[in-house]
Formats: structure tokens, C-alpha cells, sequence
């Protein structure tokens, strides 16, 4: 899953991506408000930690762009603490949530999964299951029926993005965007190595799921479920 994170204090934006990067979550990063309403339109992120107080445009008012476009996007308002007022008119513009600095990292983690079940995402502490696959995203270790082996970080990022979508069909453009990000110069011969990468490691462990290709589409699991 991919979050944006906007926030103008560049130390705590750090801080955060590398909390957010331990968790196996891919992350960007922005310092204003203006740039932040621009990186989330671009429809790739599954959740925003907003800033409220940040030059160009305040977080205030790009919740209330968003949610005016019709974007249901979960956000987490950061906040300064004592700042109720902001705090009520976030929640009333469609905020999911908010926390106060400072905040220790498992408080932030708890809310953020939080705010992806309520969005129906699929968010386990440990790790996804569909059919005969079992992904854990804290150790990128894949297991199939008690046989595991040790994913790279992409290859891992790249399962996850197929299991949560399930049937689903996932473009590579998709693949893309989510992965790498929506300004990458990566290219789709990138995302074909990554799924050859994993279809021989799925054979290896003998998986009823399978990847298949839908021509001029994109990917998708099937198999037993």
C-alpha cells in the first residue's frame, strides 16, 4: 500500500517515511500544501497523513478539494496539539481520523490501519492469504503449504498489490504507479521482470495460484481460492 505524507517539517516527514518504509508501506513525501493536493489527485495512494498548518495551501483546504472532487482517499490530520477547533472542522470536511504531536509510532500505526479497514482494504498486522499463498509483509517471506521462501522488497510489494486486489485485474500501468510512483521513469519491461521473478518462485513452491496475463490488460491471480 502507498501513503502520501504532507507535512512542511522536513525532520518529522523523514521521520515518518522511515516508520511508514519499516512497516513495508512504499512512501512519498511532500512539504507543501499545494504540492500535496497535486500528488493526491493523481488517484494512487491508499491513505494521507496531512499536515494542517503548511505554506501554499493549509490542510484544511486540501481535504475539502478533495472530498469536493468526489475523492474518498482515508486521511489522518496531523495536528498540533490543543488545536480542537481545527481538529472539529477537519472531521466535519471528511478527515477519517486525527492525531496530535507528538505521537508515538505504535499509536500511529494502530490508526492507520484503522482507517484502511474502514475503507474495507484488507490490512493484517502480519501478512495477506489467498488460496495456497500466505504473505508475510513484515518478513517478505511467502510460505505454500509449509514450504517458504524470501521475496525481494518489489517482489514482495508487487504480490501483496495482486492479493489484495484478488480477482482483480491489475495494470501494468497500476503496477507502476503504485510501486514506484506516479512521476517514475520506470517502464513496463520493469513490471515483467518483477512477475517473471515471481511466477518462477511461485512454480518453485508449487502454488495452485497462479499469475496470468490478460492480454493488453494486465495481471491477475487464479487458482484455487
Amino acid at each position: 500500500m502507498r501513503i502520501l505524507i504532507v507535512e512542511d517539517e522536513l525532520h518529522l516527514a523523514e521521520a515518518l517515511s522511515q516508520i511508514l518504509k519499516k512497516h513495508n508501506y512504499s512512501v512519498d513525501a511532500v512539504h507543501d500544501g499545494r504540492t500535496g493536493l497535486d500528488y493526491a489527485q493523481s488517484g494512487i495512494y491508499d491513505l494521507l497523513l496531512l499536515d494542517i498548518m503548511m505554506p501554499e495551501m493549509d490542510g484544511i483546504t486540501v481535504l475539502k478539494t478533495l472530498r469536493s472532487q468526489g475523492d474518498a482517499t482515508p486521511v489522518i490530520l496531523l495536528t498540533a496539539k490543543g488545536e480542537i477547533s481545527d481538529k472539529v472542522t477537519g472531521l466535519d470536511y471528511g478527515a477519517d481520523d486525527y492525531i496530535a504531536k507528538p505521537f508515538s509510532s505504535e499509536e500511529l500505526m494502530a490508526r492507520i490501519r484503522a482507517a484502511l479497514r474502514r475503507k474495507g482494504e484488507v490490512v493484517p498486522e502480519d501478512g495477506l492469504k489467498y488460496g495456497d499463498l500466505e504473505l508475510n509483509t513484515s518478513t517478505l517471506k511467502l510460505t505454500v503449504g509449509g514450504k517458504e521462501m524470501k521475496l525481494n522488497l518489489k517482489e514482495s510489494e508487487l504480490l501483496e498489490l495482486l492479493m489484495i486486489r484478488k480477482q482483480g485485474v491489475t495494470s501494468k500501468e497500476q503496477i507502476i504507479e503504485k510501486l514506484w510512483g506516479f512521476d517514475s521513469d520506470v517502464e513496463h519491461n520493469n513490471v515483467e521482470v518483477y512477475i517473471s521473478f515471481l511466477r518462477k518462485k511461485l512454480n518453485f513452491l508449487n502454488a495452485a495460484v497462479r499469475i496470468t496475463t490478460i492480454r493488453n490488460v494486465g495481471y491477475v491471480l487464479e487458482g484455487t481460492i
